[in-house]
């Protein structure tokens, strides 16, 4: 889907009061994906995926699928128009992630940028282990406040394994729970990529640039991993990758 469809799917959610994991795949999570049995539980419960990164445009097109540049949306970009619509419509949002003071100096700059907008904020460092003190304090605020749209930016795949673990718990409607540092960009605290580096698919060497201690493995390693994985799937299909199967949802 493209960045207005998306809009569209959290707006549906909100007015139908659905409880929806929206999350998204990149080559990251593609990686965690075949080691972690229980980001595989995650996504099986997922109710939307969308993707963010511009090599999974390219697999997909190798297996057949029929996507588009539009249909990579990344949260840096989709943040703002989700905002927009979030205080035109009056919804209640919170964001659980980042450090203290980064979501609130990211909250505050939202509230500038779009006026009306309801956003509270928890930072993400707290022991998100189920039944300790603190998770249960961070579920409680959340469900005190009762939002329309939850934001879930605690890294991958933390974030992912929280969300499956509170899920049942959360009085909340739309979920987005692969949130990332989209709330670090807004406020600064994380140098936010040209975007036509993104349009490009090269976002991730400003990243890298930016912070090559923790991001090093994910560029420059994992993505080895997931050609093994293509190339296996290349010998094992007899030389060929399957197409697309036309009318396949």
């Amino acid at each position: 889907m493209s960045s207005p469809e998306l809009t569209a799917v959290v707006e549906q959610g909100v007015l139908e009061r659905r409880k929806w994991i929206i999350t998204n795949h990149n080559l990251h999570s593609v990686y965690l994906f075949h080691r972690k049995p229980r980001l595989r539980e995650f996504y099986k419960n997922a109710h939307w995926t969308f993707i963010d990164g511009m090599p999974l445009i390219a697999l997909g097109k190798l297996y057949g699928y029929a996507l588009e540049r539009e249909q990579r949306v990344t949260l840096a970009d989709w943040m703002h128009p989700l905002m927009e619509m979030a205080a035109r419509k009056r919804w209640r949002v919170f964001n659980l992630g980042s450090p203290d003071g980064v979501a609130e100096k990211g909250a505050a700059e939202l509230r500038r940028m779009y006026p009306g907008l309801q956003i509270e904020v928890s930072n993400g460092y707290f022991d998100a282990r189920p039944g300790s003190s603190e998770n249960e304090a961070v579920v409680q605020r959340i469900n005190a406040y009762k939002p329309d749209l939850l934001m879930v930016g605690m890294g991958m795949p933390r974030q992912e394994f929280w969300t499956l673990e509170n899920f049942a718990r959360l009085d909340t409607h739309v979920i987005l729970a692969s949130n990332g540092a989209a709330i670090d960009y807004v406020a600064g605290a994380v140098p936010t990529p040209p975007r036509w580096a993104g349009r490009l698919g090269l976002e991730w060497a400003f990243r890298l640039v930016s912070e090559p201690r923790r991001l090093f493995g994910r560029y420059l390693i994992e993505p080895w991993y997931v050609v093994m994985l293509l190339a296996m799937d290349f010998v094992r299909k007899g030389g060929r990758l399957n197409a697309r199967v036309s009318g396949e949802a």
